[in-house]
């Protein structure tokens, strides 16, 4: 599974309406996600006192949806920043929404364009990738922070940590590793090996978590280097239960914990689904 890439090449004309019907169902897939756009919702219009008059940078903006929600807020105007073709899109919206005196789109490289402005009130960005880190923006974003935020700045999200439990799921492993043995009479055991070094991306029932709960990274975007997103750490789960254990599930909870109204921004298997699933 895949999220949009950053920078998006243009494809031939022959395969250009194969490629946007892809492109766009990825974002439909976000959009429709609704712990992830909820709380980013949550996060601006329960907290209108915050971004009134504010002066907004949302980085990797898509479809514009949280630069509208930004704008609804009450913010003096969004910038939204995106280097794919889905800009061409997220203007088209801004402007069926009657918002283009708010939001300005620009097409481009966060590393390479240069703000209006001088400074930002608020950067707000869905940056996390599967993992939270796996082909995620958070360089990006902090590139901005450092260039762009304003000392008092808020940063949304602004805590992100990943978790880790043990599971059990005979099932699954047979399912997914044990297929090798035999496929359709063809011994494939070589790629098996291979295949159980390879994290997965799936949705974990709770009912097969055999451990407590440990957190393995946490980072406060205020304070976090690109450094700390190469980090060997050290963990410790009790297992709860005697059984056998099959693999290690992780996820990440991201809090917007400078807000009136805190919002947290759960993908573990406790709370209701999401696009993320877990990476196991």
């Amino acid at each position: 599974k895949r999220r949009p890439p950053r920078s998006t090449p243009k494809p031939s004309s022959a395969a250009s309406d194969v490629y946007k019907r892809q492109h766009f169902g990825i974002h439909e897939d976000m959009l429709k996600d609704e712990v992830r756009t909820r709380s980013y919702m949550n996060a601006c219009l329960n907290n209108k006192d915050q971004f009134k008059g504010k002066i907004v940078l949302d980085i990797g903006c898509g479809t514009g949806i949280l630069s509208i929600f930004a704008a609804k807020a009450g913010a003096e105007h969004v910038y939204g920043i995106d280097n794919a073709e889905i800009v061409d899109f997220a203007r088209a919206i801004v402007k069926e929404n009657h918002l283009e005196d708010k939001i300005t789109i620009i097409r481009g490289k966060m590393e390479e364009i240069k703000l209006p402005v001088e400074k930002v009130d608020i950067i707000i960005s869905e940056w996390m990738g599967y993992f939270l880190l796996f082909e995620s923006m958070l360089d990006t974003v902090l590139f901005a922070r450092d260039k762009y935020l304003k000392p008092d700045g808020l940063m949304l999200p602004d805590k992100v940590c990943l978790k880790m439990v043990a599971v059990e799921d005979s099932r699954y492993k047979h399912r997914k590793f044990d297929f090798w043995d035999d496929v359709y009479g063809v011994n494939m055991k070589a790629i098996k090996k291979i295949a159980l070094s390879e994290p997965l991306v799936d949705k974990v029932d709770p009912r097969q978590i055999r451990s407590s709960m440990c957190t393995f990274l946490d980072l406060d975007l205020y304070k976090a280097k690109t450094t700390d997103l190469c980090f060997a750490n050290k963990y410790q789960l009790m297992i709860t239960k005697t059984d056998t254990i099959h693999a290690l599930a992780c996820w990440f909870d991201a809090g917007f914990t400078k807000l009136q109204n805190t919002v947290i921004l759960s993908t573990g298997p406790y709370t209701k689904s999401t696009h993320w699933g877990h990476t196991i």
